[in-house]
């Protein structure tokens, strides 16, 4: 993500009290100098029957003008404060393609889209349009999970410079250039991690076994990574006290370093998952996501192809039987 100028905030209920994901795209917008566009897609199922009057069409155009006119009120706010701001309202389904797809035709560098509520003892749960989001977007998505507003923004980047869990090399460098991109626009501060295992993988249990070798082992995979990460980090100039090397499993380590910095933004790469591989949560972003208290931020290989056909599926149309008294 070298630069934002042009942003796309996905609005699942225009009518909704509290909107952070617009709030956060206006200052992203701000400090960016970026256009926005607000987008609801009319995702629901479409009922019909041969006796309802007025007929399905008209119901569709007076759902449509009634959402329109919401963003429209939203978006005037916006322009008050100097952003330029465009809505649009479109037939398609499931949610998570039709933001994609509009994001395409836009020409967004960046999707912001609020998290789905989940259960009420835990709220910040994703959903499965959350999910499909991250997995499938070749724009990088910020996905809000806080409501507070950002204010110089620790911006923590999560690393993988050994390649440990099978992440592409070139995604590192795309995780710190959006984290630097960010820190920059909102004169915020960037830190970095990388979680390594304390035992290079392939150690024999004997091995490890051995207090001696055990420590032999566990300096040279400390050694490995160290170097690893002082070269993938050297470029963003990231003062030492920012670099954090945990020799931790990372779905246990991002979010002990992110609740430790106070991030508000943690960057993070993900890689789609197809056929029977995709049942289980394949990689480090999707399975430390739900516990993060913070927003995220997720980036793709910059080659990464997204497999959501460009056509819109328009409207879903539900034939429901006439009841006539017997």
């Amino acid at each position: 993500m070298r630069s934002v100028r042009r942003i796309l905030v996905a609005v699942k209920d225009p009518y909704s009290r509290s909107l952070p994901a617009v709030a956060k795209a206006a200052q992203l917008a701000r400090a960016c100098g970026a256009r926005v566009e607000l987008f609801h897609g009319l995702t629901t199922p479409v009922y019909v029957d041969l006796v309802t009057q007025p007929g399905p069409m008209e119901l569709i155009e007076r759902e449509r003008a009634r959402h329109l006119g919401r963003l429209e009120a939203l978006a005037a706010r916006l322009r008050r404060e100097g952003i330029q701001v465009t809505c649009a309202i479109e037939a398609d389904f499931p949610a998570y393609e039709a933001i994609i797809r509009r994001a395409g035709r836009f020409g967004a560098d960046l999707i912001v889209a609020d998290c789905h509520p989940g259960h009420r003892t835990m709220p910040w749960l994703l959903q499965l349009t959350d999910w499909e989001l991250l997995r499938h977007s070749p724009v990088p998505v910020l996905l809000v999970k806080n409501p507070r507003p950002y204010r110089n923004p620790v911006v923590l980047a999560a690393i993988d410079p050994l390649h440990a869990f099978a992440k592409p090399g070139a995604l590192d460098a795309e995780i710190l250039r959006a984290g630097s991109t960010v820190k920059t626009a909102m004169r915020g501060t960037l830190h970095a991690m990388h979680a390594y295992y304390p035992a290079p993988v392939g150690a024999t249990p004997t091995e490890i076994l051995s207090p001696a070798i055990a420590v032999e082992l566990q300096e040279r995979a400390e050694a490995a990574a160290r170097k690893g990460f002082e070269r993938a980090v050297r470029k963003y100039k990231i003062l030492p006290a920012r670099q954090h090397l945990v020799p931790r499993h990372p779905f246990d380590a991002i979010e002990d370093v992110a609740r430790r910095t106070r991030a508000d933004i943690v960057v993070m790469g993900a890689v789609s998952r197809s056929g029977l591989r995709r049942i289980f949560i394949g990689n480090t972003a999707e399975r430390v996501l739900d516990s993060l208290p913070c927003d995220v931020l997720v980036v793709k290989p910059r080659h990464f192809a997204s497999h959501v056909q460009r056509a819109r599926r328009g409207h879903r149309f539900v034939s429901t039987p006439a009841l006539y008294p017997h």
